[in-house]
């Protein structure tokens, strides 16, 4: 059986950005770094110290935060047949699937009829505003939602790439900064996280990108490469 690995819904992205659901603190944490990348296994494994179990993932799940992007769930334990013959549920399933109303009226087709190819359905995703060059920031005029949005994308982003699962602390500030100049106030830290992770060359790199979307440099730059 493959590795399951879980991703935010569009309830999970909502509860991120806005904490319109008031998630406990501690099913908030795995919330944020639940990114359909790394396996169960490895958020067992890192954030066990957390209070992060698996009856918190089902808890989320139940919940409609997050789904299964890739792997299978255990087989359940046998229980009683299904009251549809399988091939009707197979019916039933591929046309929920397609989006056809009526789905509960399957079980009365006959048993030779054929079974729709199941349409996919994109699993919609919020909206992640991609990083600009410099000149492309420069030359547009950010209002004060838009810029949030990128600093934040852009947070989170380079932090999961860069920092990994040892930037969860940097990650759970990113999810309290509530305006730009919050943001602001987490640059030092973050480039001096980067700086440790990967180098001068990713640090000066992801420094000039950051700048552009804070609208420039502080007046008094704390922060120096080797």
């Amino acid at each position: 059986m493959s590795a399951m690995v879980y991703d935010k819904t569009d309830k999970g992205r909502e509860e991120i950005s806005t904490r319109k659901h008031q998630l406990a603190s501690r099913l908030r944490t795995l919330l944020v770094m639940i990114d359909g990348r790394h396996s169960l296994d490895d958020l067992l494994r890192n954030f066990a110290g957390v209070g992060v179990t698996e009856d918190s993932v089902k808890e989320l799940l139940h919940e409609g935060y997050i789904y299964l992007a890739s792997g299978s769930e255990p087989e359940p334990a046998a229980g009683p047949p299904s009251k549809l013959p399988m091939s009707a549920r197979a019916r039933q399933i591929a046309r929920r699937a397609a989006g056809v109303e009526g789905a509960h009226q399957e079980a009365d087709l006959p048993e030779d009829s054929p079974v729709p190819a199941p349409v996919p359905v994109p699993v919609p995703r919020a909206p992640s505003a991609p990083v600009q060059s410099p000149q492309a920031l420069a030359e547009s005029q950010l209002d004060d939602a838009t810029r949030f949005r990128h600093l934040y994308d852009f947070y989170n982003q380079t932090i999961k790439s860069t920092i990994g699962l040892r930037g969860i602390m940097l990650q759970l500030k990113v999810e309290k900064c509530g305006n730009v100049d919050d943001f602001r106030a987490l640059r030092l830290q973050y480039l001096e996280a980067v700086l440790k992770a990967k180098g001068s060359e990713m640090a000066r790199s992801l420094r000039g990108r950051l700048d552009e979307l804070l609208g420039g440099p502080p007046e008094h730059d704390d922060f120096t490469l080797p």
